[in-house]
């Protein structure tokens, strides 16, 4: 795996296009980016298909969505023409667990919640990325405490590939302004103070003065709010020396 800090130095100082197209340049492999369809996510979207670039875009369809999220991703694929490919979780899997946990039962443990994600997330998103190099996310520091220490590049070492973070050290008021430059599609929900928008049963509108992502599992007091995309509880995903 190659050194992420020589390539965080490398990548530093570039804007999202360059960055972009320079990843592709520098990897000779599979290069694919995963869509949230939230605000970040539809700038990346917008900055690859308008550059015509080598790298795939998917989504994780957990089957719980907001309506507006489908929206966005129905409004994004007619403005560029292009496919996202939507990964499912396995039905067997799902069925299994609402019948014998019940269609809620995310609210009634953190460990039925990450069971939950797995099902829905993790796994879809693991047959995603298999063999590819680099996967792109929209990661931004000011997001958390936890995203705040993240570099450009980062090893993830599990599932044997490098993440890229181009949006890392965006701020809100950045991510806005590209949106209306480029006219590009967003979320209707983010104007109801929904910063971070996931699955409807586990997302809600936060408050004046909360963490962008006080919205996500805001019933879980402890740990920090992260599905297990981009965080495990044994540090997997990490910078590479």
């Amino acid at each position: 795996m190659k050194n992420t800090s020589e390539l965080n130095l490398k990548f530093n100082n570039l804007n999202l296009t360059q960055s972009l197209q320079n990843l592709r340049a520098h990897f000779n492999g599979r290069i694919v980016f995963s869509t949230s369809l939230g605000l970040e996510d539809q700038a990346i979207t917008d900055a690859i298909f308008r550059n015509d670039l080598d790298i795939e875009v998917f989504t994780l369809d957990t089957g719980r969505n907001f309506q507006e999220t489908y929206t966005t991703l129905d409004e994004t694929r007619k403005k560029y023409g292009k496919p996202i490919t939507a990964y499912y979780p396995q039905t067997k899997a799902i069925e299994a667990y609402v019948s014998e946990q019940g269609i809620n039962a995310m609210y009634d443990s953190v460990e039925q919640r990450k069971q939950c994600c797995g099902i829905r997330k993790i796994e879809p998103l693991n047959r995603a990325l298999a063999g590819a190099e680099i996967w792109i996310t929209g990661l931004r520091a000011a997001q958390s405490g936890y995203r705040a220490d993240m570099g450009l590049f980062e090893a993830d070492e599990a599932r044997g590939l490098l993440k890229f973070n181009p949006l890392l050290s965006w701020s809100t008021e950045q991510l806005w302004a590209y949106i209306r430059q480029y006219e590009v599609p967003f979320n209707a929900l983010h104007n109801q103070n929904f910063p971070s928008i996931g699955c409807a049963p586990c997302t809600r509108a936060i408050a004046a003065g909360e963490d962008e992502r006080a919205g996500r599992w805001w019933w879980e007091q402890e740990g920090a709010q992260e599905c297990g995309l981009h965080f495990t509880g044994d540090k997997i995903i990490r910078r590479a020396a």
